[in-house]
């Protein structure tokens, strides 16, 4: 008798997991304080949702086409991938990924630091050193539970979001009203669509570190089909927050005190809610720390342990994951309170065009010309086959 298939092994790890753990993953450093919405969208009032469209496109069109190749080529991991695409890139997405991992944890533990700081009133490190024996459990026991969490973290998640935006919006969408019926872009005047729309892509671009996070879920996909579904439920539901959050926005447009915050969501949240919902969306920030930090800090073992594949040497063991995991984090962490990452994060749209040289360009040409390839091969086998059949 056949062993009853595991609810993640059905259709719902091949079409929604892969989406749910690109999600997860970019919450954190894509849209966790709200300052990268403003920057990338809000800023530019009624006009913005241009940019969230750019945004949606980018997700949406970058993960089908990378879960197809993954699919076609079974590359699990980013440099198998990227030799695929780019051949010796691989080696400067190596040196950008790792900036990246490092920078977008360093400045969400310090976002977080400050939030659960605020919100709950404890001590920095101690929320920090929560987050990290957390994240460390998770990098500990690997894939299997990481997609668990992911899947039931996003879920509460979701609702965190939904429910803060329905405070804030509730109770200022008169404002919100306002700035559409007069089409306000007044913070940042004379903008124009396309401008709008390429920082939508910008935005895209610098989050792309998410996409092979994502890498390991695509072992159970058999079609084509598959990958280009689970890459527009990808960009759904990684678009979906960021509106939540613009629309929020809206709400206080062209309010220096929101849109100069550092963290805009607690500005907007600050006015309307109770302590308790404040404490509540304390503790939201603090996991939307640990996916971010759990996912992109398992791609990194992900390409590790494939290096050691390829020297024909054993895979690192739990014990040595979870110290990979816990130096990398602490790193981060060292990093976030000596003040480098205003330094550093000045460097984001520099990383972001990186990304789109050295992933976007050869995904879109070479990566294409390789899946075109490749199906031309399959389709060729399939039609020899069925020929030396019938005859």
């Amino acid at each position: 008798m056949e062993n009853k298939k595991n609810f993640f092994d059905g259709a719902f790890g091949k079409l929604i997991l892969p989406g749910i753990v690109l999600q997860s993953v970019l919450i954190g450093g894509g849209y966790a304080t709200g300052r990268e919405i403003v920057e990338y969208g809000a800023k530019f009032g009624a006009m913005g949702w241009l940019a969230g469209v750019g945004t949606f496109l980018g997700f949406a069109i970058i993960a089908a086409l990378s879960f197809e190749l993954i699919r076609l080529y079974k590359v699990y991991d980013y440099k198998s991938f990227i030799k695929e695409i780019g051949g010796p890139l691989w080696i400067v997405f190596d040196i950008v990924y790792f900036l990246f991992m490092i920078v977008i944890i360093a400045v969400m533990a310090s976002a977080t630091g400050s939030i659960v700081e605020q919100t709950l009133g404890l001590n920095y490190w101690v929320g920090v050193a929560a987050i990290t024996i957390v994240v460390g459990v998770l990098n500990f026991f690997g894939a299997r539970l990481i997609e668990r969490f992911e899947t039931y973290g996003t879920i509460a998640l979701y609702i965190g979001y939904i429910i803060f935006a329905i405070i804030v919006i509730s109770n200022n969408h008169q404002n919100m009203s306002q700035v559409f019926a007069t089409g306000d872009t007044s913070f940042v005047p004379n903008t124009t669509a396309p401008a709008i729309l390429w920082s939508g892509v910008l935005y895209c671009a610098y989050n792309l570190v998410v996409v092979p996070s994502s890498f390991f879920t695509i072992k159970r996909q058999t079609k084509t089909s598959e990958s280009i579904i689970s890459g527009i439920i990808g960009g759904i539901l990684m678009t979906i927050p960021w509106f939540l959050t613009y629309f929020a926005v809206m709400c206080f447009y062209p309010n220096e005190d929101v849109l100069a915050a550092s963290v805009p969501w607690l500005s907007m949240m600050q006015g309307v809610a109770g302590p308790v919902v404040i404490g509540i969306f304390g503790i939201v920030m603090g996991w939307t720390l640990i996916e971010t930090s759990t996912g992109i800090i398992h791609a990194c073992i992900e390409r590790v342990n494939n290096g050691l594949g390829e020297l024909h040497k054993n895979e690192m063991t739990r014990p040595q994951q979870a110290i990979l995991t816990l130096v990398i984090l602490i790193g981060a962490m060292i990093l976030s309170r000596i003040g480098i990452i205003d330094l550093i994060a000045t460097v984001y749209n520099g990383l972001a065009y990186a990304f789109l040289i050295i992933y976007v360009v050869p995904l879109l040409t070479v990566g294409v010309y390789k899946i075109i390839k490749k199906h031309k091969e399959q389709n060729g086998k399939q039609y020899q086959y069925q020929v030396k059949r019938e005859g």
